[in-house]
């Protein structure tokens, strides 16, 4: 399934450099998040 533009992201998980696990949901309502994506970045590919 395709996301479309305005569409809520699934809500996940990644590990913080001061803070453990850190989920997107912890900043719904609080703050804007930008997720960019980098495909072949730091590979050969």
């Amino acid at each position: 399934m395709a996301a479309e533009v305005g569409d809520v992201a699934p809500d996940f998980n990644l590990p913080s450099t001061d803070q453990g696990d850190v989920s997107l949901s912890s900043f719904r309502g609080e703050k804007s998040v930008v997720l960019s994506f980098h495909v072949f970045d730091f590979t050969a590919g």
